[in-house]
């Protein structure tokens, strides 16, 4: 990819001012041998699409983007369709009582790529849809980066009730959404995991380390690697923390690309 097309991408995550101070070092991150950049790869997969037309498209995204169930198409899609019954009937908690409607989540159930955020703020409880608004926008913009569309990953939410006031999520409410988080997981069988914040990544990985300890580490949960990457929401508070979004993005498309090899 160009170096112009390279400086749109950047720019539409709101970094490009990062990109001309430190651009030497991403080079060098992009360029190595062992590590190929999201630039490139993306480019190679357009490139690809543009030569074998619409039919290699499809196989292309069996498998860059997508991974077949075991069970047949009808029973892994009522499988779905039955937890997500489950969770909008949920009452384990007392969330259940201030919620709009539960969130279960969004986007391809035979995607590689999970995102798993914290819990539901208020424009995602009136929309039932995960990372909406400002902080979704900014999320489009981060997979793009790499590669993605928000229809080819599947987005969950640690919580699928918002907790009032957008407060952290406490124990006993993490405990009563446990069971369907792993249930999405296993359903989806994801080649990578990225724990989208603090508070998801720490709720995950069953730690208090902060958030600089845990990213930038190939973390493993339930035998899927997990990259920590920010929060978009705080990235839209802390401006100059874009750069560190780049970098993220970076070490998560190096881990699935090792999965590859």
């Amino acid at each position: 990819m160009d170096h112009a097309t390279r400086l749109q991408y950047l720019e539409a995550m709101g970094i490009d001012v990062w990109v001309s101070r430190h651009q030497p070092t991403v080079e060098h991150v992009v360029d190595a041998s062992e590590n190929v950049g999201w630039a490139e790869h993306s480019e190679a997969h357009r490139s690809h699409h543009e030569a074998e037309g619409a039919s290699t498209n499809h196989d292309r995204r069996a498998s860059l983007n997508s991974v077949q169930p075991v069970e047949s198409s009808h029973t892994y899609e009522q499988s779905w369709h039955d937890l997500q019954q489950a969770v909008a009937n949920c009452r384990a908690c007392s969330l259940c009582e201030t919620r709009t409607q539960t969130v279960f989540g969004v986007g391809s159930h035979y995607a590689n790529w999970m995102l798993i955020g914290e819990a539901p703020g208020q424009n995602e409880d009136l929309q039932g849809e995960p990372f909406v608004g400002r902080a979704g926008q900014l999320l489009n913009e981060m997979l793009r980066a790499i590669g993605l569309k928000r229809e080819e990953v599947f987005i969950a939410n640690i919580l699928k009730c918002r907790p009032p006031n957008n407060r952290d999520p406490q124990t006993g409410e993490v405990a009563a959404c446990h069971d369907f988080l792993q249930r999405q997981i296993q359903l989806l069988k994801p080649k990578i995991i990225l724990a989208v914040g603090r508070i998801a990544a720490q709720n995950l990985l069953n730690t208090q380390q902060p958030l600089a300890k845990l990213r930038g580490v190939r973390h493993q949960l339930e035998q899927v690697p997990l990259v920590v990457v920010h929060h978009p929401a705080y990235l839209l508070r802390s401006l100059t923390e874009k750069a560190k979004a780049w970098d993220d993005l970076q070490f998560a498309l190096a881990v699935y690309q090792s999965l590859e090899q």
